[in-house]
């Protein structure tokens, strides 16, 4: 008798043992490597991902709706009958629009590779007839028929420099004082400027 009680109580013992060995190695918890690959297979890939090509993934979606949201609102300004103007800087041309219609051309001068010009949407915010502009290097006095358009941001008659047609600006738009002139009046303040490359 004593002995089929020792039998059984180690068959039970037994039994128990492997039971609980068996619901241990259910229940432990995956490291997070794992734990993350198991939800989400590509979240370990994406993690190796360097982040250099991430940020210029991120910066060519940014400019493919950029340049998206230009494309939208040269359509809509075409369709209007509004004053407008368009810079191209890949041309380096600037274009004075009444809606669809084409009302004055000019070469420009853009910003240079180091200062670039501003690509996106913006309004004439201020007009002056003549103004001082500085900068860490230069300082330049009686810049005529400036129309600024964002910050220190303008398009403005340049009288020191004849390379129209090649970026040289340290990023406003330079115009030939005579061309300068002309848009000067024509523009008024809230005058839609879109530039492109």
């Amino acid at each position: 008798m004593t002995n089929l009680i020792s039998t059984q109580l180690i068959r039970s013992l037994k039994i128990l043992l492997v039971g609980i060995t068996l619901t241990g190695s259910l229940v432990s918890i995956p490291s997070e490597t794992s734990f993350a690959h198991h939800i989400n297979p590509r979240a370990s890939r994406t993690s190796r991902v360097p982040k250099s090509s991430r940020s210029r993934k991120t910066r060519k979606i940014r400019k493919t709706r950029r340049t998206s949201r230009i494309s939208r609102k040269i359509n809509i300004l075409k369709k209007s009958q509004r004053s407008w103007i368009q810079i191209d800087l890949s041309r380096q041309r600037l274009i004075a629009w009444k809606g669809k219609k084409p009302v004055y051309a000019v070469i420009v001068s853009t910003g240079k590779k180091e200062t670039p010009t501003r690509t996106g949407i913006f309004r004439v915010k201020t007009k002056l007839r003549k103004t001082r502009m500085k900068g860490e290097d230069y300082d330049v006095p009686d810049v005529p028929h400036t129309m600024y358009y964002q910050g220190g941001y303008a398009i403005h008659g340049a009288y020191w420099h004849r390379r129209f047609g090649t970026p040289v600006s340290h990023g406003c738009v330079n115009v030939a004082p005579d061309h300068a002139k002309w848009l000067y009046k024509w523009a008024s303040v809230g005058t839609t400027i879109v530039i492109h490359q």
